[in-house]
């Protein structure tokens, strides 16, 4: 894994602190974090609620990155508590996909011992 795959697993991980909110909501079970191509850094965590209505870690950390005004994105990265990378669920992905004009190039870090991969690879057939 190069350094900036490192740092932004190590940021994921820092993030991630399981614990439970209420009797309906549980959090922090993944922490993801994403590299903009401005070069900062946005965190988030897992929400999971007892309905529709949690939100994974990756879009967590995006929707932070959209609230300070920056809107392209380098790299992603999610890990899971037990220190797995995992690769984002369709709902992120198509988020991402969503951001625009450069949105296919996004590196996405699939696994731990370093395979990134361009978002548009874990999107088949995306109709542009």
């Amino acid at each position: 894994m190069d350094t900036t795959w490192e740092l932004l697993y190590q940021r994921a991980l820092d993030a991630v602190r399981p614990h439970e909110v209420s009797a309906h909501i549980f959090v922090g079970s993944v922490g993801a974090a994403v590299l903009t191509k401005g070069g900062a850094v946005y965190t988030g965590i897992c929400i999971d609620t007892s309905s529709s209505l949690g939100m994974c870690a990756e879009r967590n950390a995006l929707s932070t990155m959209l609230t300070q005004g920056e809107y392209e994105v380098a790299k992603v990265c999610a890990v899971y508590k037990d220190g797995s990378v995992m690769p984002p669920c369709g709902a992120c992905r198509e988020f991402m996909m969503q951001l625009g004009k450069g949105a296919a190039d996004i590196e996405v870090l699939v696994n731990n011992e370093g395979k990134a991969v361009p978002l548009v690879k874990l999107m088949p057939e995306y109709p542009y």
